[in-house]
């Protein structure tokens, strides 16, 4: 009998032999346009992926050079927007607090891409719909159906569902692969990171 851990190893394979990678081609062309107009990207999501959006900030500012933010970032001025405004528009009024433009681009980390109708992150949905009436570009690394996110997106990667049991658990960890594929691509990456660079200088000591 497979255990556990078979089975998700597995499930997880099975999810890379199916990732559109067109749509991760069509992100690597927005990124490389925004990074060119000199446009900043923002960052989106709840949850775990409120968390996937410090890293990857983190990713994008310091390995492409693109500048990057996200609201979670900063607990103080979303709880007083979420406590003031409601949680539903927290996103929307951070982003016209940031002076949000078309030459900017949104990246939505999700596992349900937002769903008015079931109230699952509207505060996405909210967000989105301001984005797209500024004319800025959207992305989106998101599970399920993709939800409204995958409906607006310019490009979006949906997180084949393998297993239903474990929808939330694979959404949310590869949206760290495919993000990290972005900011390992050579036409996407300038400078280069620590621990391989050193492994360089010691093969070329050697």
């Amino acid at each position: 009998m497979m255990s556990f851990s078979e089975a998700y190893i597995l499930e997880s394979i099975e999810i890379l032999k199916r990732i559109d990678i067109s749509q991760i081609e069509k992100m690597i062309q927005l990124l490389i346009d925004l990074r060119a107009r000199q446009g900043r990207l923002f960052f989106l999501g709840v949850g775990g992926s409120a968390a996937n959006c410090s890293h990857a900030v983190n990713d994008f500012r310091k390995i492409v050079g693109i500048e990057a933010y996200t609201p979670v970032d900063n607990i103080a001025e979303l709880t007083a927007r979420t406590n003031d405004e409601g949680w539903e528009t927290v996103f929307k009024e951070w982003l016209k607090g940031s002076s949000l433009s078309s030459k900017d681009a949104l990246f939505v980390l999700s596992v349900g891409g937002g769903d008015k109708a079931r109230n699952v992150s509207p505060n996405i949905v909210y967000a989105l719909e301001y984005v797209v009436s500024m004319g800025a570009k959207i992305l989106g690394i998101v599970g399920r159906d993709g939800g409204y996110t995958a409906k607006v997106a310019d490009a979006c990667v949906i997180i084949p569902t393998i297993n239903a049991q474990h929808t939330t658990p694979h959404a949310e960890a590869f949206q760290g692969v495919i993000w990290h594929l972005l900011v390992s691509d050579p036409r996407l990456k300038s400078v280069k990171n620590k621990w391989e660079f050193i492994e360089k200088e010691d093969r070329v000591q050697v």
